[in-house]
């Protein structure tokens, strides 16, 4: 993350967009009471009059004002400067197996505007493209009558290459293979899109005000299982985008049949107790897979989500929280909580992290 933090500013023009993220990321942390152009020139690094030169800019795009004078320290009391949270706003999109949910947040992440509906996945991407046109001009608001959207950020199941925005083979749809989801929706809507796992927009939900620093991960519980990373501050998605397939670890070598291929994997024993009504298993089960992942990984906080574990979170959270502690080898387990954002934030936050430099 940014923030002052060891990441300094480039006293140079061509680098105006990364000196205006870093200013605007550190208004974004102090919120409303916001910092002076001295505090700002301090944690960056950059001149006072480069400070004041992009702050004047940004104030002059309406997404910095002044909040208020803070207390003088002799001379003249300093200027303070804010973010204005409703300049701009992002939409995400959450496309799940058979449900679909899109928001509207602002700069700070707020929730401007919510809906969710029913999806049917298998129906293949033109019907479900058309679907999700219509969930986002239900958040956007009339044209003109709103802030300017950011762009819409959509999280749907993997696998799925986040670089070039083409889906792969998602198990159990076979016609989404090869799909390019992400340059199609950038056409109907006319915005800029970004495509990611919903796993991976779970956990940059998961990140309060930002990326944070260390290393988090983000457990989603619903028609599949899997993983979102955050390793030092940033989301962890691999070479080929493939990072997170936490569901298909195997805990049990002669278990059931899963469908992606293997035996006894953490999802089909995990959804199997969900499915019997025993929560108290299910939640052991993927508490057995969260401390591999502490094991591995060393990991800061585990976050739990999606609409298994948001019907009922207490029994997946005292279930994860004993197998950790059990462990030995994990002297100072992580902490253990729910997710403070769901999958459609997360697609949001993953556009309006632009802004800042972090996504």
């Amino acid at each position: 993350m940014n923030r002052g933090n060891g990441v300094g500013g480039v006293n140079l023009p061509a680098v105006r967009g990364h000196n205006e993220a870093l200013l605007l990321d550190l208004l974004c942390a102090a919120g409303a009471p916001g910092l002076g152009r001295a505090e700002l020139a301090a944690r960056t690094g950059l001149t006072p009059q480069a400070v004041s030169k992009i702050t004047a800019r940004l104030a002059a795009e309406g997404l910095v004002a002044d909040a208020g004078r803070g207390a003088s320290t002799g001379g003249k009391p300093r200027t303070l400067l804010r973010l204005v949270p409703g300049a701009r706003h992002a939409v995400g999109v959450h496309l799940d197996r058979d449900g679909l949910s899109a928001v509207r947040v602002d700069l700070a992440g707020g929730v401007v505007a919510r809906w969710s509906g029913p999806l049917d996945f298998g129906a293949g991407p033109g019907p479900v493209v058309d679907s999700v046109v219509r969930a986002v001009a239900r958040v956007s608001g009339e044209a003109g009558a709103e802030p300017p959207l950011l762009g819409v950020g959509a999280a749907a199941p993997g696998p799925l290459d986040w670089r070039s925005g083409v889906l792969g083979r998602v198990t159990g749809f076979p016609d989404w293979a090869g799909y390019p989801l992400r340059e199609v929706l950038a056409g109907r809507l006319g915005l800029p899109v970004v495509l990611d796992k919903d796993t991976n927009a779970g956990v940059a939900a998961g990140a309060p005000g930002g990326p944070g620093s260390g290393t988090s991960v983000y457990l989603h519980v619903g028609t599949g299982l899997g993983a979102g990373l955050r390793i030092d501050g940033a989301v962890h998605r691999g070479a080929r985008s493939a990072a997170g397939e936490f569901g298909h670890q195997v805990l049990r070598l002669d278990g059931p049949a899963c469908r992606c291929g293997g035996r006894g994997c953490l999802e089909v024993l995990c959804l199997e107790a969900v499915a019997r009504g025993d929560l108290a298993e299910a939640a052991r089960v993927l508490g057995e897979g969260a401390a591999n992942l502490a094991a591995l990984l060393d990991v800061d906080r585990i976050l739990l989500g999606g609409r298994v574990v948001d019907a009922d979170p207490e029994p997946f959270l005292a279930g994860v929280r004993a197998v950790l502690e059990s462990r030995v080898l994990l002297e100072h387990p992580p902490l253990v909580a729910c997710s403070p954002g769901g999958v459609a934030e997360g697609a949001a936050a993953l556009v309006r992290g632009r802004v800042f430099g972090w996504a």
